[in-house]
C-alpha cells in the first residue's frame, strides 16, 4: 500500500502512539449492506486501511447490518469484492448482527440506570416533540415510566408482543439540549422482518447511532474515522460508550466527505437511478459506484492515487471530475497496448492496390513503452476509416480526407481521395482512393509531406465491435445545485451514453473482459464484462485521450 501523506488524522494517531494511549492502531470500515459502494466510500476505505497499514495496525471490515428492511446479502458480497479490488485485505470480518445480544444487554443496563425508557409515541409525534434547532423539545408523557415497567415492556418488545411502530426504546438524555441528537434519541425499534444473518431470531433492532459506538468498542477500535456529517453525533457516540460502561473507549474523528462535480454521491439517489432505469444497474459504467468504475475500466491504482491527491481535511468542497480522469490516464498510458478501432465506419476502396493481396505492416504496441514490442496489422485494397475523417466540402485548416486531398494512413501509406460514392439519399457510403507505394511507413520516405494522419482497419479481417461512449451522467456542477422545484433527476444527461457499431483490428479477436486498450485518437477503452460474449466484443470508453485539467 502506498504511504499516506501527512494529515490531521495521522497526526492524532502518531500522538496517541507516542503517549502510550494505544500500543496499536485499530480502524474499521463499517458499511451498511443496503447498496453498492461508491467513490466516496473508496476514500474511507483508503484512509482506514491505509493509515492502519502505515502504523502496522489492523483494519476490520464490519457490516452495520442493523436494518433488515433495507439490507441484502447481494450488497454484502459486492462490498467484499470492492474492498479486495481496491487492493486491501481486512484483518477480521464482523457483522453488527453478531453483537445483537450484547447490544440488548447494554440497553437493559441503560434502563436499569434510569437512562432509557420505552415510548409509545408514534414516529410523527416523536418528531413533533423533538423541537427545532432554535426551540427545545418537550418530554414524552411516557418518559418517567418506572424502571420495572420499562424492563417489562422492553422484554415484551423482544418477545414480539407489539406491532411495528407501536413502541420504541429511547435514551433518556436531555430534551432541551442544543444538540438535537441528544434529545432522547430512539435506540431500538420494532421490525418484524427476516434478517439476512440472524433470520427471525429478532424482531427488535438497534438504531445505527446506538449500535455503531458499541460495535467500535466491542472490537477495540482505537480511531473511529467517519465523514464530517457525523460530527454533531459525536457527543451521543461518547455518551453511549460511557453510559453503557464499555471497557474500550474509541475516539470518533471526522473528515470531509468526497464530493465530485457532475456526480451523485447519495446512496438514496443512486438507488433511484437504478430502480427507475436511468442506468443499467448498480454497475453501469456511468455510475460512481466502485463496481461501475471497475466495469468502465478504471483501475484501483488510479483511484488510490486520486484519493491521495484530494487529501484528508475537514472541508468537503467539490473536486473536479476531470481530476479522477487525469489519474486514470496517468495509470494507463504506460500499461495498455495501442491499437486502432473505427467507431463510425466509412468504407474506402484503394483502387490501385492489387486485388486479393494482404500485406502485414509493423506497428508499435505502445510508443511510450518500447519494451511492449510490435504487432502485425493486415492491409489490403479495402479498409474502413472514421466517417468524421472525411468531409466533402471541408472548412479551411481541415487536414483529413476530402476530394483531391492526400493523408497518411497510420502505420501504412499515403492515400488520395479520387471519387465519392453516395446512396439514393445522397449519403456518402464509400470512397475511392489511390495509394502511393513509395510512402510506406518506416521506409524513410521524404518526397513530400501531408498534414493529416488518420486511423483505419483492414476490412476483410476486421472484427465487429460495439463501442459505448460516455459523458457525465449529471449535467449540473454538483448534485445539490438543482433549481427550486426540481429534483436531481432533472439534471440527468439524456446523452450520457452513445452506442456505435464499428470494427477493431483482428488481433483483438481474443480479447477478454477487462482487457484494456488505447484506441488511436479515441481514448482508453475496456472490454465490457457484462455484455461481451464469444460472438460480440463490447468496449466501454474509460476516458478520452486529453483533458484541459491540470494538477
Amino acid at each position: 500500500m502506498e504511504n499516506q501523506t501527512s494529515n490531521f488524522i495521522k497526526d492524532i494517531m502518531i500522538k496517541d502512539l507516542e503517549s502510550g494511549k494505544h500500543d496499536k492502531i485499530v480502524t474499521r470500515f463499517p458499511p451498511e449492506p443496503n447498496g453498492y459502494l461508491h467513490i466516496g466510500h473508496a476514500k474511507s476505505i483508503i484512509i482506514n486501511f491505509g493509515l492502519a497499514d502505515e502504523f502496522g495496525g489492523k483494519t476490520n471490515l464490519r457490516f452495520d447490518d442493523t436494518n433488515p428492511l433495507k439490507e441484502d446479502i447481494e450488497f454484502v458480497n459486492s462490498i467484499k469484492e470492492d474492498v479486495k479490488w481496491l487492493g486491501f485485505e481486512w484483518d477480521d470480518l464482523f457483522f453488527a448482527s453478531n453483537y445483537f445480544e450484547e447490544m440488548y444487554n447494554r440497553a437493559i443496563l441503560l434502563i436499569k440506570k434510569g437512562l432509557a425508557y420505552v415510548d409509545d409515541l408514534s414516529a410523527d409525534e416523536i418528531r413533533e416533540y423533538r423541537g427545532t434547532l432554535t426551540e427545545p423539545g418537550k418530554d414524552s408523557p411516557f418518559r418517567n415510566r418506572s424502571i420495572e415497567e420499562n424492563l417489562e415492556l422492553f422484554e415484551q418488545m423482544r418477545a414480539g408482543k407489539f406491532a411495528n411502530g407501536e413502541k420504541v426504546l429511547r435514551a433518556k438524555i436531555d430534551m432541551a439540549s442544543p444538540n438535537i441528537n441528544l434529545r432522547d434519541p430512539v435506540i431500538y425499534r420494532i421490525a418484524h422482518a427476516t434478517h439476512h444473518n440472524t433470520g427471525d431470531k429478532w424482531c427488535i433492532y438497534p438504531m445505527y447511532a446506538f449500535a455503531h459506538p458499541l460495535e467500535d468498542a466491542i472490537e477495540g477500535v482505537t480511531h473511529s474515522i467517519c465523514t464530517v456529517e457525523f460530527e454533531d453525533q459525536r457527543p451521543l457516540y461518547n455518551w453511549i460508550v460511557e453510559q453503557c460502561e464499555m471497557v474500550s473507549q474509541p475516539q470518533q474523528i471526522e473528515f470531509g466527505r468526497l464530493n465530485i462535480t457532475n456526480t451523485v454521491m447519495s446512496k438514496r439517489k443512486l438507488k433511484q437511478l437504478v430502480e427507475e432505469s436511468f442506468v443499467d444497474g448498480w454497475d453501469d459504467p456511468r455510475m460512481p459506484t466502485i463496481s461501475g468504475m471497475r466495469r468502465r475500466g478504471y483501475t484501483p491504482e488510479a483511484i488510490r492515487a486520486f484519493v491521495r491527491e484530494t487529501g484528508v481535511s475537514k472541508g468537503s468542497g467539490a473536486v473536479d471530475s476531470q481530476m479522477l480522469e487525469h489519474f486514470v490516464r496517468e495509470d494507463l498510458k504506460l500499461k495498455v497496448p495501442r491499437t486502432m478501432g473505427v467507431i463510425n465506419p466509412l468504407k474506402v476502396v484503394i483502387t490501385n492496390y492489387p486485388e486479393g493481396q494482404i500485406e502485414l505492416l509493423d506497428a508499435e504496441i505502445n510508443p511510450e513503452n518500447p519494451e511492449m514490442g510490435t504487432r502485425k496489422i493486415p492491409f489490403s485494397r479495402e479498409i474502413y476509416i472514421e466517417q468524421d475523417d472525411f468531409m466533402e466540402e471541408p472548412p479551411k485548416k481541415y487536414f483529413r480526407l476530402f476530394p483531391g486531398n492526400e493523408v497518411r494512413l497510420k502505420n501504412a501509406y499515403f492515400i488520395k481521395c479520387e471519387e465519392v460514392i453516395k446512396d439514393a439519399d445522397g449519403n456518402v457510403v464509400e470512397l475511392r482512393c489511390t495509394y502511393d507505394p513509395e510512402t510506406k511507413s518506416g521506409t524513410g520516405f521524404t518526397g513530400r509531406k501531408v498534414k493529416g494522419t488518420i486511423h483505419w482497419v483492414e476490412a476483410a479481417h476486421a472484427v465487429p465491435a460495439e463501442f459505448h461512449l460516455y459523458e457525465p451522467l449529471i449535467l449540473d456542477e454538483t448534485e445539490d445545485q438543482s433549481d427550486e422545484g426540481k429534483t436531481f433527476l432533472d439534471n440527468v444527461n439524456p446523452h450520457s451514453l452513445e452506442v456505435f457499431q464499428g470494427f477493431v483490428e483482428p488481433n483483438m479477436k481474443e480479447s477478454r473482459p477487462h482487457d484494456k486498450f488505447q484506441f488511436f485518437r479515441h481514448g482508453y477503452f475496456n472490454v465490457d464484462p457484462k455484455h461481451t460474449t464469444v460472438d460480440k466484443l463490447v468496449f466501454n470508453r474509460i476516458v478520452s485521450l486529453k483533458s484541459s485539467f491540470k494538477l
